[in-house]
């Protein structure tokens, strides 16, 4: 028996608007999924690498399971105090960071050092750069990164920050920054007599 047009014209609208309500409720989520991010970074003691190493996993969007490259989903990446970055070792001086400037007798050499004195987001954003992958995309992605050397940040970047990537190493604190009592708390390996002189 066929049912009258009418209650099939009512289970198909019925239908209908139930799918295209579910698909409503999907809606949010594929813009949540697809949103870009803004992450906050803090450079302060921190090696280039590292850092490097962070943004450019953000900046590709490598993190999202949506992730495909072919698809543009990566992240911002705010990344301050470039100024107080720090190299192992004796990096300052012995790193060198080349260039060329097309012409004859234009290749130029400087120092790690003398490069930071100049720009001091130059390093990171040579590291970050590096660490991208050599495509016609590296321009798009480095368009994402926001360098500032300092913690001043302008504030229509700050409103859109909305996650603080922790650091990739734990800042070393300095022999002044420890109290008296932790000091006479370290474990000691010999504790002289009294009455040792040197």
């Amino acid at each position: 028996m066929a049912l009258p047009r009418r209650e099939t014209d009512q289970l198909q609208g019925a239908a209908c608007s139930s799918a295209l309500m579910a698909s409503l409720s999907r809606a949010p989520q594929q813009w949540a999924t697809f949103a870009r991010v803004w992450y906050l970074l803090d450079g302060k003691m921190q090696p280039p690498g590292k850092l490097a190493a962070l943004a450019s996993v953000r900046l590709q969007g490598l993190h999202k399971p949506v992730y495909h490259q072919l698809s543009d989903c990566g992240d911002h990446v705010v990344i301050m105090n470039t100024r107080h970055i720090a190299f192992s070792g004796n990096k300052w001086e012995q790193k060198v960071y080349s260039s060329h400037t097309g012409y004859p007798g234009g290749f130029k050499q400087v120092t790690a050092a003398q490069l930071h004195r100049k720009d001091p987001v130059a390093i990171v954003k040579l590291a970050i750069y590096g660490m991208l992958p050599k495509n016609l995309h590296r321009r798009t992605l480095m368009q994402r990164l926001h360098l500032f050397p300092d913690e001043d940040i302008p504030e229509d970047i700050l409103k859109n920050l909305t996650e603080e990537l922790p650091q990739p190493r734990k800042v070393p604190r300095r022999l002044d920054e420890y109290t008296q009592e932790e000091i006479e708390a370290f474990p000691r390996v010999w504790s002289p007599p009294e009455d040792y002189r040197l």
